[in-house]
């Protein structure tokens, strides 16, 4: 099922009301979330599926759109404990995927994957962030790939 989006001008002005009581705002309070995959692990949360932080901005079950205050659920057919992911740190740290095993983690298709990843290639080389040497290895990658269809 395709991630759905929940706009904040939709939600009854009772139904924020009742949040903004359950939930009070206290500026100041980082509410002890981590912020990085280390401090995950130093706090005993490495191991914790899935994680209890959906509001960090690293959990894969939902987004939020700061501009807009909308919340994005990107798997709304499934709890938070059946996703395959909950945290986008923890994935990165696993190594590689194929564009499949990104579409899969992400809920979206395959060929979305292709289309970011080619984008976010494209605004590297722009940039020329990186050195000419790993440009190279890049576009190397970039073709090694093409050819063989899975990466």
């Amino acid at each position: 099922m395709r991630a759905r989006t929940v706009s904040v001008k939709r939600i009854s002005q009772r139904a924020l009301r009742a949040g903004a009581e359950a939930y009070p705002e206290q500026p100041g309070v980082d509410y002890l979330r981590p912020r990085t995959l280390d401090e995950c692990e130093s706090a005993g949360l490495g191991d914790l599926f899935p994680c209890p932080f959906v509001s960090c901005k690293h959990n894969l079950y939902l987004d939020v759109n700061a501009r807009t205050g909308s919340i994005k659920l990107n798997f709304p057919d499934r709890e938070v404990d059946e996703i395959p992911a909950t945290c986008e740190l923890r994935v990165a740290s696993d190594g590689g995927l194929t564009l499949d095993g990104v579409a899969q983690t992400l809920n979206l298709t395959r060929e979305r994957i292709r289309q970011l990843e080619s984008r976010a290639l494209a605004k590297i080389k722009a940039t020329r962030a990186i050195p000419f040497a790993l440009l190279d290895d890049l576009n190397e990658l970039i073709a090694l790939r093409d050819a063989r269809g899975d990466l």
